[in-house]
């Protein structure tokens, strides 16, 4: 099994090659460039590097959003694409679940890993490992920080944030939670490829030809057009 995961959802761009249970490598970059320039050159440098040519790919994995309208939409085109000319397996993983997955493996606390969403308003949810599994205890959200940090105050254990937009709210998560509050390192901050590809690895896969992106929320632009679609009906 050759499985390459693709992560353009955020400003960390990040791909990876795992190959019989090895991440054989990753590529990860945390700049606001163009991702769409970027991802093809990275995906033939690192084939080209780990000597594996398209054939030799068994699955795509691709993190689906939520996060960057475009970056989402960029990482699923190309991955829904190399899935259907290679004729093989398409899955699609949650952007916030991979943070989550490359910091909690070994915490006994919560996960909540987060992207900011301006206005005071953030992507997030709620991980917590059990027995070497990874589980959902609040799904993936887009949600006011404030909001959300006085509903992780009423849980019983602490919670760790990580992401690179967690600087910031973090002196708010902090003046909320107190010492249940925990931050992972700048080194934790970026999703980890390898983890998107381990994550993937056995789940069931997407029908490539209705897969779409989760982006919570509609893109600004579209939210407006459907808007003023609705006066024009209603008035």
């Amino acid at each position: 099994m050759t499985i390459l995961a693709i992560d353009t959802s955020n400003n960390p761009l990040g791909i990876a090659l795992y190959n019989n249970n090895v991440v054989i490598g990753e590529y990860i970059t945390n700049l606001k460039k163009n991702h769409s320039i970027r991802i093809m050159p990275a995906i033939q440098i690192l084939m080209n590097e780990c000597e594996k040519t398209p054939k030799d790919l068994t699955r795509i994995v691709v993190a689906k959003g939520p996060g960057s309208y475009t970056g989402v939409r960029i990482g699923v085109t190309i991955a829904k694409t190399l899935a259907w000319s290679l004729n093989i397996p398409l899955v699609g993983i949650s952007s916030l679940e991979i943070l989550a997955a490359g910091v909690g493996r070994y915490f006994t606390g919560y996960v909540s890993p987060l992207f900011d969403a301006r206005r005071g308003q953030i992507y997030t949810g709620l991980y917590h490992f059990e027995l070497g599994q990874l589980k959902v205890l609040k799904s993936d959200r887009l949600t006011m920080a404030v909001e959300w940090a006085k509903e992780l105050g009423q849980l019983d254990k602490p919670v760790l944030f990580v992401g690179n937009d967690v600087s910031l709210h973090q002196q708010m998560f902090a003046d909320q939670l107190g010492s249940k509050a925990l931050f992972a390192s700048p080194t934790e901050q970026n999703p980890r490829p390898g983890e998107l590809a381990l994550l993937g690895a056995y789940r069931p896969e997407e029908d490539i030809h209705t897969f779409t992106p989760n982006y919570i929320r509609l893109a600004e632009a579209e939210a407006k057009w459907l808007e003023k679609q609705g006066k024009m009906i209603n008035g």
